[in-house]
């Protein structure tokens, strides 16, 4: 059995102008891709504050990438020191922002996977109040507490 053949566009269509086509690709468009699903969480302040961190912390970095000198070479021996252990000290700051990065992404993680504010080794719920005063925490006041004691037993 023969397809039918396809339809030849009748000379009495209207012809679409471009705003009209224009219309129809934004529609097409919109539909095509869903929108992307916001992070809801429990604690949309905390998570606010941790974005904020994290924007901060992006651009604190993104500062002293930009700002960073090579370090030349000065006559006097101590303001060479000097300038070796100022930059020694930036390089310091900054691997700790970095650490402190990652925590915060690690915790904008844990809200997408709704597993924050739980503790990481009994399961209990983190109180708000540890969570507002310290949001990158994985461990309850409890855990963390015994955490700190085991690692004073072993210095």
């Amino acid at each position: 059995m023969k397809a039918p053949a396809p339809r030849k566009k009748s000379s009495t269509a209207r012809p679409t102008s471009s705003r009209t086509k224009t219309a129809a690709r934004t529609v097409s468009v919109k539909t095509k891709k869903p929108a992307s699903p916001k992070i809801r969480s429990k604690y949309p302040d905390i998570q606010r504050a941790l974005e904020r961190q994290r924007a901060d912390l992006l651009e604190e970095v993104g500062d002293v990438l930009t700002q960073h000198k090579t370090p030349e070479a000065l006559p006097d021996v101590s303001d060479q020191a000097s300038a070796e252990e100022d930059q020694r000290f930036s390089m310091r700051i900054m691997e700790r922002e970095q650490k402190l990065l990652k925590k915060v992404n690690e915790a904008l993680g844990r809200m997408k996977n709704q597993t924050y504010g739980i503790c990481e080794q009994c399961g209990e719920d983190i109180p708000y109040k540890r969570l507002k005063a310290r949001p990158v925490t994985t461990f309850c006041i409890e855990c963390k507490t015994l955490q700190e004691q085991k690692e004073r037993a072993r210095r």
